[in-house]
C-alpha cells in the first residue's frame, strides 16, 4: 500500500513539475514578447524632417521664424523626429540639388520655405513619390504635395492704420520683394486701412527683387528715406531697413518677427509668423501615418500671425487700443481687411459696397487699388 502511495505522490510531482514548466515557459513567452515590443518602440527610428530656407536662420526675419517654428516642432515631438535644414538656397537650379539631397537620404517630410521653390518642390516630389512635401506660400499641390501660408494681410491692415495716423509727412516707404499676389496683397492692405483714416497719405514702392539681401534692402530705405518717406515698411526678410530708419530718426515696422532689438526707438510693432504649431501638428501626422495633402491658409483667428507689442513710446495709447480692437475685430470675423467698396487703378469696382474680397481674388491678386501711384511690374 505504502509503495503504491509513494508511486501517487511521484506521479503527481511530476505532473505539477511538468505544469510548472509549461506556465513558467509561457511567461517567459510573454516577457519576452512585451520587452521585445517595448524595446522595438522605444529604438523605433525617429521620422526625418527636412526644411530648406531661402536665408540663414541668424536673419531674425523669415527664415529665422521658420527655423523657430522647426525648434518648437522638436521641442512637441522629442524623439519621434529628427530635423536638418539647408540654408542660404537660391530658388533656381540649386533649389532642386538641395531638395533631392534631403529626400535621397532619407527624410520622410520636407518643408520647402520660400515661394519660388514651387517648381522645384514639384518635379522632386516626382522622383520620390513616397516622400512628404509641404511649400510655403505656394498653390499648386500633388498627392505628396501640401501647401500652407498664412493671411499676413491681415497685420498689413493694422500696420496700415497704425502709419496713417503717425505720419508727419503723409509718405510712406514700401520695399517689396517680388510682385506676387502675396506681396500685392500686403500693399493693397496696408495702403487701404491707411486711406481710411488719411485721405492725403501716399506710398512709395521700391521693388527689390529679392527675398534677402540686406545690402539692397538698406539701400531702398536709404533711397525712401531721402524721398520723404517717414515710415518704413518692408516685405523683404532682414532687420536691415530697420536699422536704416533707427539710424535717420523715421519709424519703421518689423517683418515677420519682433525686431525691435535693432531699431528700439523706430520700431513701431511688427507682423510675426507663427509656424511651430503647424510643423509640430504636420510632422505628427507623418509620424501618425495620417497625413494628406492639404492646403492650409491661417490667419490672426488661429494665431499664425501675430502682432509685436506696440511700442508704447512711439504710439500713443488711443492709438494702440484702437490697433488691439483691429485684432480681436480680425480674429472674430467682424472686420476684413478689403471691405467694399473697392477699385482698381483703372476705377474698375472690384469688390461692391457690403462685400468682402474672397480667397480667390485674394490668392490672385495681381492689381493695386485706387489710389496707389505706379505701375505694378509684371
Amino acid at each position: 500500500m505504502r509503495i503504491v502511495e509513494l508511486s501517487l505522490i511521484k506521479i503527481l510531482n511530476k505532473q505539477l513539475f511538468l505544469a510548472g514548466e509549461v506556465k513558467m515557459i509561457r511567461l517567459i513567452i510573454l516577457i519576452t514578447t512585451f520587452l521585445g515590443l517595448t524595446i522595438g518602440s522605444a529604438n523605433a527610428d525617429p521620422k526625418k524632417i527636412g526644411f530648406i530656407y531661402i536665408g540663414p536662420p541668424g536673419d531674425h526675419g523669415w527664415t529665422y521664424m521658420h527655423d523657430q517654428g522647426r525648434q518648437y516642432m522638436e521641442s512637441q515631438l522629442g524623439d519621434a523626429v529628427s530635423s536638418t535644414y539647408i540654408e542660404n538656397v537660391p530658388e533656381n537650379a540649386d533649389a532642386v540639388r538641395a531638395i533631392r539631397k534631403l529626400a535621397a537620404s532619407g527624410h520622410d517630410l520636407i518643408f520647402t520655405t520660400s515661394f519660388n521653390y514651387m517648381d522645384q518642390t514639384l518635379e522632386v516630389a516626382k522622383e520620390f513619390p513616397d516622400v512628404k512635401f509641404e511649400h510655403a506660400t505656394g498653390y499648386m499641390r500633388a498627392d505628396n504635395v501640401a501647401t500652407y501660408g498664412a493671411r499676413f494681410y491681415e497685420g498689413r491692415t493694422i500696420s496700415g492704420h497704425i502709419a496713417g495716423h503717425l505720419t508727419k509727412t503723409n509718405t510712406i516707404g514700401y520695399i517689396a520683394s517680388f510682385p506676387i499676389p502675396e506681396v500685392v496683397r500686403g500693399i493693397n492692405a496696408f495702403y487701404l486701412a491707411a486711406s481710411k483714416v488719411n485721405p492725403d497719405i501716399k506710398i512709395k514702392i521700391i521693388w527689390a527683387f529679392t527675398w534677402y539681401d540686406p545690402g539692397k534692402e538698406a539701400d531702398a530705405a536709404k533711397t525712401l528715406i531721402n524721398q520723404g518717406a517717414d515710415i518704413l515698411v518692408q516685405h523683404t526678410d532682414t532687420f536691415a531697413p530697420c536699422q536704416e530708419a533707427e539710424k535717420a530718426g523715421v519709424l519703421a515696422f518689423g517683418q515677420a518677427s519682433n525686431q525691435e532689438e535693432f531699431c528700439p526707438n523706430s520700431h513701431l510693432t511688427a507682423i510675426e509668423d507663427v509656424w511651430g504649431p503647424y510643423y509640430a501638428a504636420r510632422a505628427k501626422a507623418v509620424v501618425d501615418g495620417t497625413w494628406s495633402s492639404t492646403d492650409t491658409w491661417d490667419g490672426m483667428d488661429k494665431g499664425m500671425v501675430v502682432m509685436s507689442p506696440y511700442n508704447a513710446k512711439l504710439m500713443p495709447s488711443d492709438l494702440i487700443q484702437e490697433a488691439v480692437a483691429m485684432e480681436i475685430a480680425l480674429k472674430d470675423g467682424s472686420m476684413h481687411s478689403f471691405e467694399g467698396p473697392i477699385y482698381n487703378q483703372a476705377g474698375e469696382l472690384m469688390v461692391p459696397e457690403g462685400g468682402v474680397a474672397d480667397d480667390g481674388m485674394l490668392l490672385g491678386m495681381n492689381w493695386y487699388v485706387q489710389g496707389i501711384d505706379g505701375e505694378l511690374p509684371q
